[in-house]
């Protein structure tokens, strides 16, 4: 449970303090830069979703071998799901709608002022807060859980 936990955790804070600034700080446009972080993303989504997966088979399987009760194991699966939740509207909702207007602002060959701009900027800025989300319920996670098995 907590290595799934770390792997999530860890790979969201190593792609948002690494991967996206150093992607956009070395390559020598913002397209490449842009196809990074997206298949980076892509790649972080799917480690989140197995993460979840196992964290909660864990997570009901230490319940039961224990004889605890569910209800204190409750918020943590709450929130885990909670966090998959994001991690799968980030991925599904939110990602395909930014590559097509990435599609779109590529053809248009304009960014500034556009609508698909515009939309470009208003769906990377839920992107953001939704890992933002998942990052900071994760961190409850680390916390609640290390007291549950201390």
């Amino acid at each position: 449970m907590l290595l799934a936990l770390v792997v999530w955790l860890g790979g969201i804070i190593f792609f948002a303090f690494v991967v996206a600034p150093t992607a956009f700080t070395v390559l020598p446009t913002t397209t490449l830069a842009g196809d990074v972080v997206r298949r980076s993303l892509t790649v972080l989504h799917w480690m989140g979703i197995a993460s979840a997966a196992v964290f909660l088979i864990g997570s009901l399987a230490y319940s039961r071998a224990r004889s605890a009760r569910l209800k204190a194991f409750a918020l943590v699966n709450v929130l885990i799901v909670i966090m998959l939740v994001l991690t799968l509207i980030s991925q599904f909702g939110i990602t395909p709608k930014i590559r097509a207007l990435r599609a779109e602002i590529h053809a248009a060959d304009s960014v500034q002022g556009s609508d698909a701009g515009n939309e470009f900027n208003q769906l990377h800025q839920w992107s953001t807060r939704l890992e933002g989300g998942v990052l900071f319920l994760g961190v409850a996670v680390v916390v609640l859980t290390a007291r549950r098995f201390s």
